[in-house]
């Protein structure tokens, strides 16, 4: 049995589940998301909690059934509290400005970058070199953060670039010949 799999989710108050076969809808105060999820799992509601089973202990069911659990999870706690990612700007001039719903990335190119959000999503700026990506659902999130971290790659010599709140890149080091001095 999947450790995951069987882990009933409890529905809050606020969130309404409908689900017509494969199809599952959850409404809650952020918003509604909708998903088709793998005909062969069983998603049950009974009262205020979901439960997901499968229909036999073949390897493609056990994988899809962790994997469906999660989604649904994931879908109940996107309406009801949301998704957040937070990136780091680095580097000697680089920086983001919020031009209304999107915004303009100021990072080693010739021009700014503007970017336009998704829809569901939004993004927050908490100071000129970092900023957050909100949305209820955490995979368009993800998507959205790995879209920006692309942008610009941390650099591994002078560490500048976008990245993920936290994230460690090792730094390597420059030529030794620099360091040592000229040759006569």
């Amino acid at each position: 049995m999947s450790r995951i799999g069987k882990q009933p989710i409890a529905v809050p108050e606020k969130v309404q589940v409908t689900i017509k076969g494969s199809e599952v809808v959850v409404k809650g105060p952020k918003g509604e998301l909708k998903r088709n999820l793998p005909k062969d799992m069983v998603v049950s509601l009974e009262k205020s909690v979901i439960t997901v089973s499968r229909p036999s202990d073949n390897r493609v069911h056990r994988q899809l059934h962790g994997l469906t659990r999660t989604l649904v999870a994931n879908m109940v706690k996107g309406v009801t509290d949301g998704f957040e990612k937070s990136m780091e700007i680095s580097g000697v001039g680089y920086k983001a400005q919020k031009v209304k719903d999107s915004i303009s990335l100021q990072v080693g190119y010739t021009h700014p970058i503007e970017v336009l959000p998704p829809p569901g999503i939004s993004f927050q700026l908490e100071s000129p070199t970092r900023l957050k990506i909100l949305g209820i659902d955490k995979e368009a999130v993800g998507q959205m953060a790995a879209n920006l971290h692309a942008m610009h790659l941390p650099d591994a010599y002078k560490g500048k670039g976008i990245k993920y709140l936290g994230e460690r890149t090792r730094q390597k080091a420059g030529k030794a010949g620099k360091a040592a001095g000229k040759k006569k």
